[in-house]
Order: C-alpha cells, then structure tokens, then sequence
C-alpha cells in the first residue's frame, strides 16, 4: 500500500484531517530543505510536498515563482532533490510528493524519473501542467513504479469533475480559487455547490489547497476536505528568514495543525 494511502487512513481511523505542506526544493538551499521538511514533520504535517524548481512555473503566483528562481540560482537539480529524500528516507515516513512541471520528466525520461522516485521513497507526482485527459503521458510508468499521479480539479472544471474524481488516485487535490498559487484573504468560490458534485464521485480522500494561508482559513475551509494544503505561506517564510526559517516556519504549521484539530 503507497503512503498516501495509509496516511488518510490512519487519520481518518483518529477521525483526523491531513496536513499537507509544500516546500520548494533547494530554496535558499538543499541543506535547510532538509531541515525544514523534518522540522515541519515534527510539527504536524502529514504529507509534505517538495516542488521542483523549474523556470517557467505557469500554475504558480510570484511568491513560489521567485523561490524557484533562488533554487535554481543556487544549482538546485532532480539528483540533488533524489538524494535529499533519501536522506530524508532514513529519519521520516510520511508521504512525501514531487510538485513539477511534464517538461521536467520528459527532460529526465519518463522510465529513468519513475524509476528513480521508487528507489528514492517518492511516493507521488502533481503535475499541474498536465491536463486530465493527458495522463496518459506517464501513466504507464507511474503505475509500473508504484508511484501516484495526483488529479486536479478546479470550480471550472465542472463536467470534467465526475469523471476526474472518479479516477483520481492517492488524493483528489482540489483547486480552491481559479487562477495561480498564493496567499488570498477571502476565497469567492462556493464550497457547498464544489464539493456536493466532488463528495458524489470521488474514489480518493480529498484536499483543498491554493491561497489558504492562515489557521484561520483552515478553520474555515477544514468542514469540506479530508486535508488542507498550504504552500506560499510557508514559502514565503522561507523567503524573509532564508537559513533561518526553520524554526518560524515549524512555529507556523503547529498553528496550522491546531486549527486542523
């Protein structure tokens, strides 16, 4: 059984919800992004996505774009991130995911970066450039290498919705708001009607990320969603402490975890 799995079955037999976190790989460095995703482990997060740098991060907003730019600056490559969760491998369990764009695996070669993941203890992949009806670009080789491919769905996908929570697999990640990632005060999409078509057809647990940025949202949001993901806001903490964000950036999610309760 792939991690993610157990994961959301462990939380729900604790009547539990997911943490789920998103850290940029190698931003400021390989070194504190491995201090950071065990500290943020320590502190609650259930799931821990690692983004990829990449250069032209279309589904992101401008804080997570230029923590791409700063990890690419400073040399930052899948074999550095391949080795970083081996590492990481030795200390932690949870599920551990790759944020990245196709162009990246196809750069890599499909069989080569499948293989990899599943050597390295991956246990998913979120493409957010890869369209639904495309997943068959890697499909073959994720499955032959135990790895996820996690769907994503957003209020404007509408009939689309049946059938991409129908085959989704590991979480079905739930766009909150259209347009890019980052920090947002107040969400307009509605809740109830988005998650009356995605709780009728979904096969997965379900997570709601892009935009939430405070225990307050997770408060607010938690009532929909078997997890809640948060990402720029962690990010962006890494962008004002740099080496130094670990332990502000540990403070942060415990109070996400908390509200998550």
């Amino acid at each position: 059984m792939n991690r993610i799995d157990k994961a959301f079955r462990n939380l729900k037999l604790n009547n539990q919800k997911a943490l789920i976190t998103f850290v940029t790989a190698g931003d400021p460095n390989i070194e504190t992004t491995e201090k950071l995703v065990l500290e943020i482990v320590k502190d609650g997060a259930d799931i821990v996505e690692l983004g990829v740098p990449f250069s032209d991060p279309v589904a992101e907003g401008p804080v997570i774009q230029a923590a791409s730019e700063r990890a690419l600056k400073n040399g930052a490559n899948l074999m550095q991130i391949f080795a970083l969760v081996k590492r990481l491998r030795q200390k932690i369990n949870v599920p551990i995911l790759l944020m990245m764009y196709l162009n990246c695996i196809f750069k890599f070669g499909k069989e080569r970066f499948f293989s990899m993941c599943e050597e390295c203890g991956i246990d998913g992949v979120i493409v957010p450039d890869m369209p639904f009806e495309e997943k068959a670009e890697i499909e073959a080789e994720a499955k032959e290498y135990g790895i996820f491919s996690i769907s994503l769905v957003a209020p404007t996908s509408q009939e689309r919705i049946k059938t991409i929570a129908q085959e989704s697999e590991g979480f079905l990640y739930c766009v909150s708001s259209l347009g890019v990632t980052g920090q947002r005060n107040d969400f307009s999409t509605d809740f109830n009607e988005f998650f009356s078509v995605i709780n009728k057809y979904a096969k997965v647990p379900t997570a709601l990320g892009f935009g939430i940025s405070s225990p307050e949202q997770v408060k607010e949001l938690k009532q929909y969603c078997d997890g809640i993901i948060v990402g720029s806001a962690i990010v962006k903490i890494v962008e004002k402490y740099g080496e130094n964000s670990v332990k502000p950036t540990g403070e942060f999610v415990q109070s996400l975890k908390k509200a998550l309760m």
